[in-house]
């Protein structure tokens, strides 16, 4: 190592060199030198003008030194890094909880509708059924356009299909071995009168107890339908 370099070291431990200045008078035999006096000949002198158990005291308060700015650089990061977490674990669950009173309000609002929408369907089967109604007889367009009037748009398909198979939609069918009768088949037909008293002449109080009994048994008639697929019976 040049002196060249040396000196430069000795420079930049001049803080240790001040710490240890004592140790180093002592080690020279010398008086301890002023702060100010060791600061000086610290900018002049080189690692071979420093006894030697000095020079392992300096050199250990310079590495010191490191380790400390170092250790301090690394609890800043640290901290940073932490603050950084939370600061996203936060905005996630601001968000979590936005979506979730959206998704929750979108319901609300989806419901509302469908209640309307129900309440708007429901008025106008009314109105509609009144000019099917109270008829001598009933074609199968014409008791299917009762179905559907009294049912959401969605289930009368399984509907259909059940009825297709059970009385090809005939109101009047009857099973010659069972005894089952109208357009659901009801078993025996005398149940139905539980939703009207004129079962055996009227399509929609057949159909009110067919929906009756398809909603309780199997939820709904798409429920009733599955049933049947998997049965030939519901």
């Amino acid at each position: 190592m040049s002196r060249i370099s040396v000196r430069g070291f000795a420079v930049a431990s001049a803080t240790a060199v001040t710490t240890v200045g004592a140790v180093v008078g002592v080690a020279a035999g010398n008086e301890p030198a002023s702060v100010g006096n060791t600061e000086a000949t610290a900018a002049d002198a080189t690692i071979a003008d420093i006894p030697a158990g000095a020079q392992a005291q300096v050199q250990t308060a310079s590495l010191t030194q490191q380790a400390d700015d170092q250790s301090t650089q690394a609890d800043t990061a640290a901290l940073k890094s932490a603050q950084e977490s939370a600061r996203k674990a936060a905005a996630e669950t601001a968000q979590s909880k936005k979506d979730a009173a959206d998704e929750a309000k979108a319901k609300k609002e989806a419901d509302a509708r469908k209640k309307k929408e129900l309440a708007a369907s429901r008025s106008s089967t009314r109105g509609d059924l009144g000019d099917l109604l109270g008829k001598g007889s009933y074609s199968v367009s014409e008791t299917q356009a009762i179905a559907r009037q009294m049912m959401a748009g969605d289930q009368f398909q399984c509907f259909s299909n059940i009825v297709d198979h059970e009385s090809g939609w005939n109101y009047k069918a009857t099973n010659a071995g069972s005894g089952a009768y109208g357009l659901v088949q009801a078993l025996p037909g005398s149940k139905m009168s539980s939703a009207g008293s004129d079962w055996q002449t009227n399509p929609a109080t057949q159909i009110k107890w067919g929906l009756n009994y398809m909603n309780d048994r199997y939820g709904s008639p798409c429920g009733a339908w599955s049933f049947w697929q998997a049965n030939s019976w519901y």
